[in-house]
């Protein structure tokens, strides 16, 4: 019999979007329907996420949750983009302007203890059985927003469900101050190591790593990496303690999503045997950048320009890049002293450093079809989608090696390159000297036509759909129903 699961999570692609966390939420339910496991996820009813669900997505009221966390809620039902949801319709805790996280002018919501642990407590019920004809075999929670749900279920001792927690990123873990463990409905007892107590604080994810019956993380590397003091951040300890329970599954992407042959938002469509096609695509994005037409090669970002994604490497670096032969289209938001860099890069190169600042998810795939490249040169990266779009659609990845990213991309070495296998450039240590080298390795790779083109098509060819990693979870949650430990 398959396992019946309740995913849960703080956002979903296609309703809600500020990260890979999105993504991940919203392809891998899907994946495990094609399996043939029922999967129900639940998310807050965020405004922004009811305004979409129209044209006959109309949710239905299924449960009541009186006084949670201040206010009344409700769960919903409704199916949306082929998506079994619950929606947490608690307007006390999310119906109000700004995003998921934070608020209008970008500082915290003050009550998000609150907010995700009543996301947490809900999900807790629901898999406790409070939905009648929905009684889940697993519950897999999404980072430190979803954490707590593994926690309550511990405490309040229930029967007969296993959880998972998957860490899509350690350096975000839900750690709050001590006074407000009295407001979570959790016995006295979890303030303890073995519950939520974590140096003094309420931490959310280090609860429910404790919690979980295992824990999973979005890569092999990564999963390494977080047992070391240096990518621990705090609970290498912790994970260590979990010995074979802590398990690396690599991210996929949804590849009917990301399909340059039927794409609607590409000027021009395109396969493997039609690559010659995507240069049209090239054309539109050195209009779309302001960049200027020749036949040097553009290398694309797409990112939160931040510190852990290595981007103001890129911006130190970006004078002496341009000055080698490589344009750059660089998009997204993030720290504001990075987004000042490279808008003075931009002043000082105008027709070949386009930077556009925001986030568009139409805009993401059009850069993706049109540049020859993309740089991801992260100081850790869990897993990484963006390298695996790169790959889908003829984009070169060229990539630090961490995490995910070094699971996913086949270095363009010696050995890898005669033996026809390499799909992108993978280098180390991070700084700005070895990622200029990289991107010059790269243009050196890009200036052999046939070379290049055979890269495009290996990392076109590749497979990097949820089909494999979503068996493997399959397999998880059946080693848990059966009390099988993880291989």
């Amino acid at each position: 019999m398959n396992p019946v699961v309740l995913s849960v999570a703080s956002e979903i692609y296609p309703l809600i979007k500020t990260g890979g966390l999105a993504d991940v939420a919203g392809a891998l339910p899907l994946a495990l329907e094609d399996l043939g496991l029922r999967v129900r996820s639940l998310l807050p009813a965020y405004p922004t996420v009811m305004a979409k669900l129209t044209n006959g997505s109309t949710p239905e009221p299924i449960l009541d949750l009186p006084d949670l966390f201040g206010g009344n809620a409700r769960v919903l039902t409704v199916r949306y983009a082929d998506l079994d949801l619950l929606l947490l319709d608690a307007p006390h805790l999310f119906d109000r302007p700004g995003g998921p996280y934070i608020t209008e002018t970008g500082q915290d919501h003050a009550d998000n203890w609150a907010r995700f642990a009543a996301l947490s407590k809900a999900a807790a019920e629901i898999a406790g059985g409070a939905i009648a004809g929905f009684q889940p075999d697993i519950l897999h929670a999404h980072d430190w927003q979803a954490a707590l749900a593994p926690v309550y279920l511990a405490f309040n001792g229930t029967k007969g469900v296993r959880s998972v927690v998957t860490i899509h990123n350690l350096a975000f873990q839900g750690a709050f101050a001590p006074d407000i463990f009295a407001k979570l409905g959790l016995p006295r007892s979890a303030w303890s190591l073995e519950g939520v107590e974590y140096y003094g604080s309420v931490g959310y994810l280090k609860g429910g790593l404790h919690a979980a019956d295992v824990v999973t993380t979005v890569s092999p590397t990564y999963a390494e990496e977080i047992l070391t003091p240096e990518g621990g951040m705090g609970l290498d300890g912790l994970l260590a303690g979990r010995g074979n329970r802590l398990v690396g599954i690599v991210n996929g992407i949804d590849t009917d999503a990301w399909d340059p042959a039927t794409d609607a938002a590409l000027p021009q469509t395109y396969s493997v045997k039609t690559l010659k096609a995507r240069a049209r695509n090239k054309r539109a994005l050195e209009a779309e950048f302001g960049l200027a037409h020749n036949d040097d090669p553009v290398f694309c970002v797409i990112s939160r320009l931040t510190w852990q994604k290595g981007m103001d490497l890129l911006a130190e670096a970006a004078d002496e890049i341009v000055s080698s032969g490589v344009r750059l289209a660089i998009f997204g938001s993030g720290d504001r002293m990075i987004e000042g860099a490279f808008h003075a890069a931009h002043a000082r190169h105008p027709d070949r450093i386009g930077v556009k600042i925001g986030y568009d998810e139409a805009l993401a795939h059009r850069i993706q079809a049109g540049a020859d490249a993309i740089i991801i040169p992260s100081r850790f990266e869990p897993c990484g989608l963006t390298q695996l779009c790169g790959l889908r659609y003829g984009c070169v990845p060229v990539v630090s090696r961490v995490g995910g990213l070094a699971d996913t991309v086949i270095n363009a070495n010696y050995a890898a390159v005669q033996s026809n296998v390499a799909t992108g450039t993978i280098f180390a240590p991070v700084t700005a000297k070895s990622l200029h080298d990289a991107v010059v390795r790269t243009r050196d790779l890009y200036r052999q036509p046939a070379l290049w083109q055979s890269m495009q098509k290996r990392g076109m060819a590749t497979d990097v759909s949820w089909t494999a990693s979503a068996a493997r979870y399959v397999e998880l949650y059946r080693g848990l129903i059966e009390g099988e430990p993880p291989q």
